[in-house]
Formats: structure tokens, C-alpha cells, sequence
């Protein structure tokens, strides 16, 4: 006779892990929350409305959020990269003015991704350049990653004047771009849907890439215990420069796509939207790129709303919004290196 053998618990599966499904579901309840004030076409125009502006400040913070959590770098310096990123993409939009000009949507967008190529190139490898030079002389010294981070910001608003020059610089919309689509009676600005589409895209390669690629099980295994990846034999320090420059490059795409949503471009561009970037990865979590995600469609859709419905509290919106996340969640709406 043969005895049936019990199923040690060494060889039984692993349960599931449970998905913290709550953050996901704040956006559309927010978004429900304010239908009911205002009408249908409205509501269309103000959601499409922040969810674009939501994008943008996902692109510019994502970067920022991996070098927050992996490598516990405080750069205050961020918005240097917003700038020069912006400016960056002067360099094809200027030259190439008549194919914006053109009424045709594919050369409008050619020009566009040829700029926004250049502008991540150009960051990217500013933001390889000063992780040597700036941020590798202080890790762990946050208090002086603080002073030297933010004197790096205010020296390169200094040399985009020098570059570039101190006036501002037009940067029209594409003729393809301009102008709403529109839905009934809301009307959608065409280039907000185009910032809608690249932030999903961005999005969507950064979560497969940390979440079905060799290196992205690096990166996660290092925001949750980089002494252990050493240990197995991976060079965590080559991990941190390719992380800080793609982060860079992402600051540097967003910076570019910011800089023709506000239609002109100043040196300190950056450093303006800097408090926006912080307070999102604040919201996510630090080494969250979903939680950043979800951040900034929640800061930019309240924010959206509140300047229709209530202006005087769109000032303080993003404050308010902080304090009530962390209230619930004090370490954001997912915990480091949960995605």
C-alpha cells in the first residue's frame, strides 16, 4: 500500500498577494463627486481638462519619485531639468517653425516628437553629468543634498539665461493642435488629448518595464533593499546613474510638454512647478510610480474643479489635498516600491 504524502508547508504555493485596489478608485470618485454641480458638457471640458495637466505633472514627477525612492537622493534640483528640457526642444521647434505651421497633423507631430527626442537626450545626459559631479560626493548627507541640489537649480537658471537669454521665449501651438474637438457640447483642446495620450504611453512603459523587465526587478529590489542586490553581485551604482539620467529625461519630456501647453518659456519654469512635483510624489509614495500616477490625476483634477467652482480654495487645494492623504495613509497611497 502506498501512503499518500501530506503537502509540507515548505512546498505549498505562496498566497496571492492582495491589491490594494482603494487609491485606484479616488480619481473616478472624485471625478462622479463633481457631476451632480455642474453640467455634462462642463464636466467633460474641466475632467479632459485636468487629466491632461495630470499627465504632465506625472511625466515631470515619475522620474523624481524612483530617484526619491531607490536611491534616497533629495534633489531640489529637479526643476533645473524641467527648464532645460523646455528650452532643449527650442533648438528643432524654432528652426522648424514653418512645418508647425503647416496644417497637417503628421508633420506637426513629427516636428513635435523629433523636439521632444531632443529635449530627453539633452536632460538625460545633464542628469548623468550631475549625479557625478553634484549628487555622488553627498549620498546620505540629505541636509546637504538639500543646499546643493537647490544651488545647482539657481545656477542653471543662470546659464539658460546666458544660452537662451533672459526674455521670454513664444512658443506658439502646433496649427494642427490648436483649437477643441468637440463632443456634443463640451469642447476638448486637441492638444490636451495629445498630453492625455503620451502620459498614458509613458505610464504604460514605465509600469512594464519595472514590472516584466530584468532591469525593473533591479530597480524594485533595490528601492526595497539595495544592500542585498549588492550582495548578489549587481552594481547597484551603475543602477543609480541609469535611473537618475532616465528620470532626468523624463523631466526633460515633460518639461517640453509643459512649456507648449503654457505656450512661452522663462528660466525659472522649473522651479514653479517644483512644489507641484513634490507634493505628488508626497501623495503616491515615495517609489511609487502608480501612486505618483494617481497623484498627480488627483491634484490636477481637484485643482481643475476648484478653479470652476470655488477659485479662492484652488489655492490651497493641493495643500488640502496632501494633508487629507496623508491623514489617511502617512506614507502615501502606496508604500515604497509598490507599483
Amino acid at each position: 500500500m502506498s501512503a499518500t504524502l501530506p503537502i509540507t508547508q515548505a512546498d505549498a504555493p505562496l498566497p496571492a498577494a492582495r491589491r490594494d485596489v482603494a487609491p485606484l478608485l479616488l480619481v473616478p470618485a472624485v471625478a462622479l463627486a463633481v457631476l451632480p454641480f455642474v453640467s455634462l458638457p462642463t464636466w467633460v471640458t474641466l475632467t479632459v481638462a485636468g487629466l491632461a495637466m495630470g499627465m504632465m505633472i506625472f511625466i515631470m514627477a515619475s522620474g523624481l519619485t524612483l530617484v526619491f525612492g531607490l536611491m534616497s537622493v533629495l534633489n531640489f534640483g529637479h526643476g533645473a531639468f524641467i527648464s532645460v528640457g523646455a528650452f532643449s526642444a527650442t533648438l528643432v521647434l524654432l528652426p522648424m517653425r514653418g512645418w508647425l505651421e503647416m496644417d497637417s497633423l503628421a508633420a506637426n507631430l513629427g516636428v513635435l516628437g523629433l523636439a521632444m527626442t531632443v529635449a530627453m537626450v539633452v536632460t538625460a545626459l545633464l542628469g548623468w553629468a550631475f549625479e557625478r559631479i553634484v549628487i555622488m560626493p553627498v549620498y546620505g548627507q540629505h541636509l546637504k543634498q538639500i543646499l546643493i541640489t537647490m544651488g545647482g537649480m539657481i545656477v542653471s537658471e543662470q546659464l539658460i539665461n546666458v544660452i537662451w537669454g533672459a526674455e521670454q521665449i513664444a512658443l506658439p501651438m502646433p496649427t494642427a493642435l490648436r483649437g477643441a474637438i468637440f463632443l456634443g457640447d463640451a469642447a476638448v483642446e486637441k492638444y490636451r488629448l495629445l498630453a492625455v495620450v503620451v502620459g498614458l504611453v509613458v505610464f504604460a512603459a514605465m509600469f512594464l518595464t519595472l514590472n516584466r523587465t530584468r532591469i525593473g526587478l533591479l530597480i524594485r529590489a533595490g528601492v526595497e533593499n539595495g544592500e542585498m542586490v549588492e550582495a548578489m553581485g549587481y552594481r547597484i551604482r551603475r543602477l543609480f546613474v541609469g535611473v537618475f539620467a532616465a528620470g532626468s529625461a523624463l523631466a526633460g519630456l515633460g518639461g517640453a510638454m509643459w512649456g507648449l501647453y503654457k505656450e512661452n518659456l522663462v528660466a525659472h519654469m522649473g522651479s514653479e512647478v517644483t512644489v507641484m512635483v513634490f507634493i505628488v510624489i508626497i501623495i503616491g509614495g515615495l517609489g511609487s510610480v502608480g501612486g505618483c500616477f494617481i497623484g498627480a490625476l488627483l491634484m490636477a483634477l481637484i485643482a481643475n474643479y476648484a478653479g470652476f467652482l470655488a477659485p479662492k480654495f484652488a489655492l490651497v487645494s493641493n495643500i488640502v489635498l496632501m494633508i487629507a492623504i496623508l491623514l489617511w495613509r502617512p506614507a502615501g497611497l502606496y508604500v515604497k516600491g509598490r507599483n
